[in-house]
Parts: structure tokens; C-alpha cells; sequence
């Protein structure tokens, strides 16, 4: 059975080197990467390289649920790509589309078995788009 895969993707208000810096530095991963309000990222690792590690747990605030997102890098092309595999087999892509002061950003995705694809793609989507209200207000 061939791989859904999910896309999302938005354009921020900023260069390309600062959107890489607040998308692959712990300190910033830790200020975005939550989906909702409600949610929180207090703690993130990134040994940025190909065969390093990616962590970053994600809670609910009211401490009702959280989870490990874990993977391992398989390819780092500083400011232009990031591919890694999910501890669950699962591939990602992250691209960054310098557009001359803004940066496109497009994570393609292979979703999940046990949540539906909809569901997954706005999680991701919303994920991406407080990514961009992060980078553009700092």
C-alpha cells in the first residue's frame, strides 16, 4: 500500500537565515512548536546533522496529555532542505524557498495510520503557521 503524504506550507516575513535559525535552534523550537495556545513545547533537542537526533516534547499546559516527537536526520542542507524518519518509520521533508526577503517554507509529510488525513494536515498546518507568527515577531 503505497504512502499518503500530507503537504503544508507558508511564507514568512523574513530571510532565509533567520527562518532556519528559528526553525532548527532549541530555544526557538521551544517558543513555537505547539499547535494551539493550549499547548506547549518546554523542551526541544536538535543535533542538526545527518544521522543526528531531533526531540522535542509537546504537552498539553494543563499537564491532561503529551507526547515525544522524536526522529533522526538523514539529510541537513543548511538553509535550503531538512529530511529526517520518525522514530515510527515515518518520513518528513522541510523545505526553504529563499523569495528575495521572505522565505517560503513546505514540510511534506507521510501520515499516520491512526488519525485521519484532514485531521493532520490542519495539525501540522496550524503547527507552521504559529512557526511564522513566531519568526515574524521576534
Amino acid at each position: 500500500m503505497e504512502q499518503t503524504k500530507i503537504t503544508v506550507e507558508a511564507t514568512i516575513s523574513a530571510d532565509t537565515k533567520k527562518v532556519w535559525d528559528f526553525w532548527t535552534r532549541p530555544e526557538h523550537i521551544t517558543g513555537w512548536n505547539f499547535a494551539t495556545e493550549d499547548w506547549q513545547c518546554p523542551r526541544a533537542e536538535n543535533d542538526l546533522r545527518e544521522g543526528g537526533r531531533y526531540f522535542a516534547r509537546m504537552e498539553a499546559k494543563d499537564g491532561s496529555f503529551g507526547f515525544d516527537f522524536e526522529a533522526t536526520y538523514d539529510e541537513v542542507l543548511p538553509q535550503k532542505r531538512i529530511t529526517y524518519t520518525m522514530d515510527d518509520g515515518r518520513q518528513s521533508t522541510t523545505e526553504f524557498e529563499d523569495l528575495g526577503g521572505s522565505t517560503k517554507v513546505t514540510t511534506t509529510f507521510d501520515a499516520e495510520k491512526q488519525h485521519d488525513s484532514e485531521m493532520q494536515r490542519a495539525g501540522w498546518q496550524a503547527i507552521l503557521n504559529n512557526f511564522k507568527s513566531y519568526a515574524e515577531a521576534n
